[in-house]
């Protein structure tokens, strides 16, 4: 185990920057949830080292300048170096086990027998580095009867009981699955805090552990927060679904010349929302008398009379009542609207840098703000096995990097 001494110095020797300089991780997952789990532990200074088959198919995709440099692939694995080793030849194998052997976490979602036929299970891999935090993402438990199921982001959507929801709170015939890989970046978002709190423990123990996040259960959690409810109770006191949630409605308003989500929550809200419309006669409506609107009762009779007033204003006009009023309420903006909003624009959210290989790209930036550590896009996707010399090399002199290669790197913005 090192010091406390040693292991302040480490990203100073590294010369990275970020809360996680110094944090060696291997990237050994493919589609998107390990990916953009590492990605993110990329973007906080860890040195992110990607090992992929030669052959991999998860980069193909029709949309590409370079075959491997997908839209997806460009942002998903910045800030990371790729190798490309081919896992079922004994050298190809033997070089990942030794990147492995120097590593503070790998994250994988390769099925469990595979990884044990590769000797690359948690108890061989801590064996040889106990202090490496093994996060395995999977579908579902590695103890259930489903342990072994092929497992998508629609799939789990639906076991989840998130279709459910949607299609109770739609009123639609078969429930839409949510237009974005969802259940894949929630869990991805669980494999970072999980990450970091076993790196946490490593740091105080010297000792890593196994971390297992099961897409099924990170979403179903997800999901129960607030929509397990009346379920809390034993007997239940009432059905699953949070009612501000359940109301059927719940969804953008018409204005004079487009949409809006104008989402009025208090009693005050809707009288100030009814007299902006020119109808104070509604703002005396005997259901706004209370100091909190029951939406079990009174919710979708509100959004009836909200529907017949809306249409009253602009857009533009409503989003100066909704300020004026502290009623939350925002445009309905189209996603390349919101990617090309001033707000985004003005906080760099999203820039435009040159790729070596692919040339201009718009980079997806860091979303938080760290005052002493920044955080930052430090580096373009890599090629495929574009590092693998560099990588093996490192190998070969002991596993450090030399902090020229580290102070050349800097925020791509």
């Amino acid at each position: 185990m090192e010091s406390a001494e040693e292991s302040a110095e480490q990203p100073a020797a590294r010369g990275s920057s970020g809360p996680l300089a110094g944090v060696r991780v291997i990237d050994m997952a493919t589609v998107v949830m390990g990916p953009y789990a590492a990605q993110i532990l990329g973007d906080l200074g860890a040195d992110v080292i990607k090992v992929e088959s030669p052959n991999d198919t998860v980069r193909n995709g029709p949309l590409h300048r370079t075959p491997g440099m997908t839209p997806l692939n460009l942002n998903v694995n910045r800030n990371k170096r790729s190798v490309a080793l081919d896992l079922k030849d004994e050298a190809g194998r033997a070089q990942a086990l030794e990147l492995i052997g120097g590593a503070d976490i790998l994250i994988t979602n390769m099925r469990i027998g595979a990884l044990r036929r590769l000797g690359m299970d948690f108890d061989s891999l801590s064996a040889a580095n106990p202090r490496l935090v093994y996060v395995h993402a999977q579908g579902f438990r590695s103890d259930s009867d489903r342990a072994g199921l092929a497992a998508y982001d629609e799939t789990i959507q639906a076991a989840s009981g998130l279709l459910d929801l949607a299609q109770r709170a739609g009123d639609v015939g078969a429930p839409v699955v949510l237009p974005s890989i969802f259940a894949d970046k929630v869990a991805a978002l669980t494999i970072v805090y999980s990450a970091l709190a076993a790196l946490v423990h490593q740091r105080a123990t010297g000792r890593g552990q196994h971390v297992e996040v099961p897409m099924a259960d990170t979403l179903l959690a997800f999901n129960l927060v607030e929509h397990l409810q009346g379920r809390v109770f034993e007997p239940p006191m009432g059905d699953t679904g949070f009612p501000l949630s359940m109301v059927k409605g719940h969804r953008a308003r018409p204005t004079k010349d487009g949409l809006a989500m104008i989402m009025p929550y208090s009693p005050q809200n809707f009288r100030d929302l009814f007299t902006a419309a020119g109808r104070a006669d509604l703002a005396e409506d005997p259901r706004l008398n209370s100091t909190v609107i029951d939406a079990n009762r009174d919710g979708e009779a509100l959004v009836e009379l909200m529907e017949s007033v809306t249409p009253q204003l602009t857009t533009a006009e409503w989003m100066e009542v909704c300020a004026k009023h502290s009623i939350p309420a925002g445009p309905v903006l189209r996603l390349d609207e919101a990617a090309d909003d001033p707000y985004v624009q003005g906080g760099g959210l999203l820039d435009v840098a040159e790729h070596p290989s692919e040339g201009a790209y718009r980079v997806v930036g860091v979303p938080m703000a760290f005052s002493a550590t920044p955080a930052a896009v430090r580096r373009h996707a890599p090629l495929p096995g574009e590092h693998t010399e560099e990588v093996l090399t490192e190998l070969t002199n002991g596993g450090t990097r030399r902090p020229s290669d580290m102070a050349a790197e800097g925020d791509l913005r």
